[in-house]
């Protein structure tokens, strides 16, 4: 279920007027979504789907009950809000508690496209279509995933804040496989608009990764120069992100704990920002909690330049509230990926990661997978396809040997993930591949 601010404005405004508690707080939330699957050349499965949730969170002294029910009846959600002021009255006090946030001024969302969010199954089958018609045009399988929709969320509270924000988005996921079945390629696009979307771009990326000629080696582990493009530049670039939590460093319990507010902490290339107004990867104007997103450098040319801290945090250390971003931008260069592989005596062209999870957060160490596509580079070309390698790295040695930045670009992003990023590719010096990975 799709609903507007004027939809939901009489729904939150009837809640708070019946609530009892000191404060109140109403969060409404929904979408519809739809998608369409393809593979061996024909669609195989189709779903469409819309939702909606209703959260009460009511406040007695320094308590907080919260119910969340998947309907907007009236009965129902009224039902919600006296249960939610009686969990409330039978919890302990929260030594963390902050009052309901009073309003904001929030910049404008760049995150919805009327014609995005009403497309219909027949623009997903375009899609699966141009993915399909590629690989019988380049003798490799397609296999993918096509996918649209829109979702809105609404935050209203009884200190006057009233926040509403909506996106449409499509995208597509495209994975080759050749006859032989032992090597593939993967492409996708992810875009707020329609018209941005390349699908038939994405599907020809794909498959030319598919129809690499020659057997796929197996390299030994060891260090060796990378060249990440966009997709796998912007994983790296997340994990690191999530790192910048204020309490964690405050706390001594990450790898930014202590080195905050000196010198460069990685290559000077690297500049790490949100904004919802970016040209690429616009992040929602509303923040966790409903605190107002702002154009914010996380990392300046290598320097940490903010953290983010929640509101319980910025109550209890006297600093600013700065929600967490979904959205990002890695600021790119101006070096080709042509170029970079030109350039490279020997190393590995990565086309994504997969699997990626933080071992230790004080040093940064990250460990993952390459996925769909690695490529040998030797004497400034790509020679052979690559099994896979499982890395374990520190993003604090890989931010720090940035040989070269490509421009910066949307890269696909899961529907559900909500966020969008922009990245560019990157050359790293000396990246370190722990063990071989059977997997294609």
């Amino acid at each position: 279920m799709f609903l507007s601010a004027q939809d939901v404005k009489p729904i939150t405004r009837r809640l708070l007027a019946r609530s009892r508690a000191d404060g109140c707080e109403i969060v409404v939330r929904g979408g519809e979504e739809q998608n369409l699957r393809f593979a061996h050349g024909a669609a195989t499965t189709s779903r469409t789907l819309a939702d909606v949730s209703l959260r009460v969170a009511s406040h007695i002294g320094r308590r907080v009950g919260s119910v969340e029910i998947a309907s907007l009846d009236e009965d129902a959600a009224l039902r919600a809000l006296a249960r939610s002021e009686r969990i409330a009255r039978a919890l302990p006090e929260d030594r963390d508690y902050v009052a309901p946030l009073g309003p904001q001024n929030y910049d404008a969302s760049r995150r919805y496209c009327e014609a995005t969010g009403t497309l219909r199954m027949d623009a997903l089958a375009a899609c699966a279509g141009a993915g399909i018609a590629e690989g019988l045009l380049r003798g490799v399988e397609t296999f993918g995933c096509a996918a649209s929709g829109r979702r809105f969320l609404a935050l209203a509270n009884s200190a006057g804040l009233f926040a509403y924000d909506r996106r449409s988005e499509i995208e597509i996921s495209v994975t080759a496989r050749n006859r032989a079945d032992d090597w593939s390629g993967w492409a996708g696009a992810n875009e707020f608009r329609v018209e941005r979307l390349g699908a038939a771009e994405a599907a020809r990326r794909a498959c030319d990764k598919a129809a690499c000629d020659g057997s796929p080696r197996d390299l030994d582990p060891g260090r060796c120069t990378v060249i990440f493009e966009p997709a796998a530049t912007a994983e790296l670039a997340r994990w690191l992100l999530r790192a910048l939590d204020a309490r964690v460093t405050d706390e001594g319990r990450g790898f930014f704990s202590g080195k905050c507010g000196g010198g460069p902490l990685f290559d000077e290339k690297l500049t790490l920002s949100s904004d919802p107004a970016d040209p690429l990867a616009p992040e929602s104007p509303i923040g966790f909690e409903g605190v107002a997103q702002r154009a914010r450098l996380w990392i300046d040319k290598g320097v940490v330049a903010s953290l983010y801290r929640d509101r319980a945090y910025a109550q209890k250390s006297g600093a600013e509230a700065i929600p967490h971003p979904r959205s990002f931008s890695v600021q790119g260069g101006e070096t080709l990926i042509e170029e970079m592989i030109r350039a490279t005596r020997r190393g590995l062209l990565v086309t994504r990661l997969w699997y990626a999870n933080m071992l230790d957060p004080r040093s940064l160490l990250l460990t993952g997978l390459t996925r769909d596509g690695n490529f040998v580079i030797e004497n400034g070309q790509v020679v052979a396809p690559a099994r896979n390698m499982r890395f374990n790295a520190s993003l604090a040695e890989v931010f720090a040997r940035i040989g070269a930045l490509g421009p910066s670009q949307r890269t696909w992003s899961a529907f559900e993930d909500g966020g969008a990023a922009s990245a560019p590719p990157m050359l790293i010096e000396s990246f370190p591949f722990a063990s071989k990975s059977a997997g294609i």
